[in-house]
């Protein structure tokens, strides 16, 4: 029978168990679209059933493939309420009364494999494979079985996600409240920010051998201010915008038809493929820049009341005891370090999130290319500028990270009273031609290291994106730009301290980069709007 331009079957009524329904009416293909010709065009595969579900308007959270493969196979597993409705939606072809008549059906099959199951539980069947239903008795002869109430938000109860660090790490910026981690990582360092003040390291000075007065509080520091309480949690705060938007939008409407109800998978495949990268990331930061690191530059400088490293917050009880002691030094830095350490694990694995979507967003781009599709996917070109600002946003704020972390280094080791007058008088030294006669003092300075590293993993992630999806002409422009920015920020970093002056560029290097945060195609909104339509006609 033909119904809505689609095969009909009615409901067979024959007292079928849902399995042996299910697996009549999907080799018949009731439900499907009949073909151009007239025809019936085949029977039910997973994939095409799990996409014609999705597409229902009603059902605003679809069905997962993997639910729908367990209704072919032959297994113990049944249905819920909730696909229920979809199904019979299905069988029904949208039709409001065979609708109705496929739901009475579909629940009482679903009721008549639920007692089926009872009974061979007590009857001493498998009981592994015994299905866990609610306590429904299956109906009797001639009785009318009732409609269950169903709700469009009631769901299936979701495949086994596939386990591992990468997974895990993906899942921190993915799931939840966008504001769930940029909150943490603030609330960490306000925490660290009260225990100085109890500490009463908040704020400190101490007299260096030359007779220099200088300043090394924690709230001082904007390596552990201004970074953890404004720049890391605005780089998260992106990151897991550009993460969503590609996952729930740009990289589906980059996809055909058919493969949409497989994007999940996919991208976990892609996440899977960078699991070693995440477990070296996980080492380095935690092992290495964490523990090794709180060992070498705060524990054994701590216990041996002598170090070769320029005083800090953490180490001030060498120099003046009476301030703070050495256990309350030493739990405290474990914890700062603690902190430090799991945060910026999380900054390279958004890192390493942003060029898995920058990789993804290639090679979708270049497969529709090698096909001659390319004038099938128009937004290909938004999609790139898109994900390339958000790359350059999330650049940006980073170097600005590692710039504090050189600048406080540098500053420790300078003649400077505080940081602030330490800008100040090197500004001054630019502008009127004075020598401000600072000179450094001969430390071991490993977060000059670490901070380049920072620079270096970011420009490379910036790089890659710009390389990978600089091929189009529309993005050439904003590119070029961005990466301008990203250039002089560099060069701003390496020469931090190098001469007298310098400040002078990294303000305005800096000034220029938080303008290219509100707007990092550098160009008005009406240049915007045109790339777009040029993006359409193309």
């Amino acid at each position: 029978m033909e119904k809505n331009g689609k095969i009909f079957v009615p409901p067979p009524a024959d007292g079928s168990d849902f399995k042996e329904l299910f697996k009549k009416m999907a080799a018949a293909g009731a439900g499907r679209l009949l073909g151009e010709d007239g025809f019936p065009q085949g029977p039910w595969t997973p994939e095409l059933l799990a996409d014609a579900i999705s597409k229902i308007d009603a059902n605003r959270v679809g069905v997962d493939l993997r639910t729908v493969q367990l209704w072919f196979q032959e297994n113990d597993k049944g249905i819920s309420p909730a696909n229920i409705r979809w199904l019979a939606r299905i069988f029904g072809c949208d039709d409001r009364e065979a609708t109705k008549d496929w739901l009475n059906e579909l629940s009482s099959a679903q009721a008549r494999l639920t007692a089926r199951r009872r009974d061979q539980k007590k009857t001493g069947g498998s009981t592994a494979t015994a299905l866990r239903v609610p306590d429904t008795s299956a109906p009797e002869k001639n009785q009318v079985p009732l409609t269950p109430v169903v709700s469009v938000d009631l769901q299936t109860m979701p495949a086994e996600r596939p386990r591992g660090l990468a997974i895990k790490t993906e899942a921190i910026f993915s799931h939840g409240s966008h504001l769930n981690l940029p909150a943490w990582i603030f609330a960490g360092s306000s925490a660290l920010g009260f225990l100085s003040y109890i500490l009463g390291i908040h704020s400190i000075t101490y007299v260096r051998s030359d007779g220099i007065e200088k300043q090394v509080g924690f709230l001082w520091a904007p390596n552990w201010t201004f970074l953890f309480m404004v720049l890391l949690p605005l780089f998260f705060a992106v990151v897991i915008e550009l993460l969503g938007f590609w996952k729930h939008d740009g990289r589906l409407r980059l996809l055909a038809e058919a493969d949409r109800v497989r994007s999940g998978d996919a991208w976990t495949l892609h996440l899977q493929a960078n699991s070693q990268t995440y477990w070296a990331v996980f080492l380095i930061c935690i092992l290495f820049a964490g523990v090794v690191q709180w060992i070498g530059v705060q524990l054994i400088p701590l216990l041996e009341q002598a170090q070769d490293f320029a005083p800090s917050w953490g180490t001030i009880g060498i120099i003046r005891p009476d301030i703070l002691s050495t256990p309350a030094a030493i739990v405290f830095t474990a914890l700062a370090y603690l902190y430090m350490s799991t945060s910026f694990y999380l900054l390279f694995a958004g890192l390493i999130l942003l060029h898995t979507i920058i990789h993804d967003l290639w090679k979708l781009k270049r497969g529709t290319e090698l096909l001659g599709e390319q004038r099938a996917w128009p937004d290909t070109s938004e999609i790139g500028l898109r994900i390339m600002r958000g790359v350059f946003r999330c650049s940006v704020l980073v170097v600005l990270a590692a710039i504090c972390m050189k600048a406080q280094s540098a500053y420790l080791a300078s003649q400077g009273p505080d940081f602030v007058t330490w800008l100040v008088r090197d500004v001054w030294a630019a502008l009127a031609d004075y020598d401000d006669g600072d000179r450094t003092f001969d430390y071991i300075m490993p977060t000059h290291y670490s901070s380049l590293l920072v620079v270096l993993s970011t420009c490379s992630v910036f790089v890659y994106g710009a390389i990978r999806l600089g091929d189009d002409r529309r993005l050439r422009s904003p590119l070029w730009k961005m990466s301008a920015v990203i250039g002089l920020l560099f060069v701003s970093y390496m020469l931090i301290d190098a001469f007298d002056g310098f400040s002078v560029l990294l303000i305005v290097t800096a000034l220029i980069a938080t303008y290219g945060l509100f707007d990092p195609a550098f160009e008005p909104a009406w240049r915007a709007r045109e790339i777009r339509g040029d993006s359409r006609v193309s």
